[in-house]
């Protein structure tokens, strides 16, 4: 009798629990993407700590931004052809750029350097293995493997490279290395592989299809057809057209959480007293040579090393100003700076004076 009460009682509890459960799924909030939407309970939402403040009155503080601070902030590539400058710039010519600007750290045909900087080319398929769907090697992210757009290559090349140098590069030539890294990826353009005679401009550019457009957008995980995703899971479907948006925030609220000392809106930045000069010669070693001689792991001489740099003066200082003038190994002529003889002879003074 006792154990076919505890039964009963078991069975009791097991039908409340699971009321309990599909009554909470019913009434469970969604994101737009299928993703759940948990309450904030004492200022948490689940892991992560949530600002509870009062706010009203934003409108006290601030101004419309004009035309042309839009413009000047608005400077992006979006994957819709906006942003994108008028120009072009053929493979063959991207392969020059590459091999003076860019191998040294990414290595030959992008496939990796030293130094720790990342590897541009091949990886295609690599990305199933994170989701144990085949082979054993792990994911490698690569332009042809990962990237959804070709508008976010040609936006990084031009805002921030090279690195000792970025934004020195013309339309034209951020059109050549994309095309170039675009060929050595296997990309397609309407259709066809893009080969050393493809030239590619603000005309053709959205004919450039990536092998992952889709491995960021969500993906139910009930779906059975795994095999055809290259990215990381999530829920949700696709929304392209009339989708539901959250209510927006209006910017007309005040912050009124009683802040001692109150929120200053002064902007202007303090003085700053000057109390020593920087050489001209210390700031091209910093925007133009510090990438490689600031990493051990490049094999160029570090700045500072005694030793290294004594061995590279054994050879004579004449020598020594030649091989950086011309480019030695996988030093671009003068770092790729742009500086006259002189003023790049300054600089290995200053780098050789800087290891003694």
């Amino acid at each position: 009798m006792f154990m076919l009460d505890l039964k009963k009682s078991l069975l009791a509890v097991g039908v409340i629990s699971s009321l309990l459960i599909t009554s909470a799924a019913a009434t469970e909030k969604k994101n737009i993407d299928g993703a759940v939407i948990y309450p904030v309970k004492d200022g948490m939402y689940t892991a992560y700590a949530v600002s509870e403040q009062k706010k009203k009155g934003f409108s006290a503080h601030g101004r419309m931004p004009t035309a042309n601070e839009i413009k000047a902030w608005d400077t992006d590539v979006m994957p819709d052809g906006h942003g994108l400058p008028v120009g072009e710039g053929s493979v063959e010519f991207g392969d020059e750029l590459y091999e003076a600007q860019c191998a040294m750290c990414h290595g030959d045909f992008g496939a990796g350097g030293v130094g720790g900087y990342p590897t541009l080319a091949g990886g295609q398929g690599s990305l199933k293995n994170q989701l144990g769907l085949e082979g054993t090697e792990g994911p490698r992210k690569t332009i042809g493997s990962y990237w959804p757009y070709a508008s976010t290559l040609f936006w990084y090349i031009k805002t921030a490279m090279p690195f000792p140098n970025p934004k020195s590069l013309s339309d034209n030539e951020v059109y050549a290395l994309t095309a170039y890294l675009l060929s050595v990826n296997g990309i397609k353009a309407n259709g066809e592989e893009i080969d050393d005679e493809f030239v590619l401009s603000n005309e053709n550019f959205m004919d450039v299809k990536m092998n992952n457009p889709d491995g960021f957008y969500p993906v139910h995980p009930d779906r059975n057809d795994l095999k055809e995703q290259r990215g990381p899971l999530a829920q949700g479907t696709r929304c392209m057209k009339d989708c539901e948006q959250p209510e927006p925030m209006s910017i007309n609220a005040e912050i009124d959480v009683g802040f001692d000392p109150a929120i200053s809106t002064v902007k202007s930045l303090p003085k700053v007293e000057e109390t020593a000069t920087v050489s001209k010669a210390a700031m091209v070693y910093e925007a133009s040579c510090s990438a490689c001689h600031a990493n051990a792991a490049i094999g160029a001489p570090v700045l500072g090393d005694k030793e290294a740099w004594a061995e590279v003066v054994k050879k004579g200082i004449d020598k020594v100003y030649a091989n950086g003038i011309n480019g030695i190994n996988a030093m671009p002529p003068k770092g790729g700076a742009d500086l006259s003889d002189e003023e790049f002879n300054e600089v290995v003074d200053y780098m050789i004076n800087s290891s003694k």
